[in-house]
């Protein structure tokens, strides 16, 4: 975890997950993995740039789309999936028919599943960044947790703590919207894609304990 990406499977095993989605797309009919596949196939954040989108069409702060505004931000994402494809998939996650579908189900139900263990180790690697509890990790919420003294850039002079700092934000930071600040739901996001790439629970569990000291 300390490169200038949050702590990943590496280079080469995520260029092996989006080779692996790619495949999976050609052969796959069903709408909903379709749009998973394409999301993974740009790499670990394709879920977490596609929750942003979502989030910056809530104008309202509704935490809902309709039918016309989902279809329009997957095109806005530059994602390849027809009008039809898109009613579906709606309509799957619409489980009452209202019209509308909230946007954390949405996300919830496009991110690869994972097991329990999974999900309660993201949650406490966030939960451990979080430090002030207010729902954001921001830089200040990093310094003394995420350690900075092994980053080439940093031992060399070149980078400052705070910039190294930000440039792990910036990972999360997509589509245009820099805040600086990373939600748990786009921490999750991030590692949803990181956690489909790795077939086993004890090694996501290894990997999760180092970057994170949990």
């Amino acid at each position: 975890m300390f490169g200038q990406r949050p702590m990943t499977t590496g280079t080469r095993q995520e260029e092996e997950m989006v080779s692996k989605s790619r495949r999976q797309l050609a052969v796959t009919s069903d709408p909903l993995e379709k749009l998973r596949l394409q999301c993974l196939s740009r790499g670990s954040t394709g879920i977490l740039g596609l929750g942003r989108v979502f989030r910056r069409m809530d104008d309202d702060g509704s935490r809902s789309l309709s039918l016309e505004e989902f279809i329009k931000g997957l095109a806005d994402s530059g994602l390849d999936l027809s009008d039809g494809d898109a009613a579906t998939v709606f309509s799957t996650v619409d489980k009452d028919s209202s019209g509308s579908i909230n946007i954390d189900e949405f996300l919830l139900a496009l991110r690869p599943p994972m097991s329990a263990l999974r999900r309660r180790l993201i949650k406490e690697a966030f939960t451990k960044l979080d430090r002030t509890g207010d729902g954001f990790v921001s830089v200040d919420d990093l310094k003394g947790v995420y350690s900075v003294k092994h980053n080439p850039k940093y031992q060399s002079g070149e980078l400052t703590e705070e910039q190294v700092l930000n440039r792990f934000l910036q990972n999360f930071e997509k589509d245009g919207l820099i805040d600086g600040k990373v939600t748990e739901e786009e921490f999750t996001n991030y590692y949803a894609g990181v956690s489909s790439s790795i077939d086993s629970d004890p090694y996501f569990d290894l990997m999760m304990r180092q970057a994170y000291k949990i």
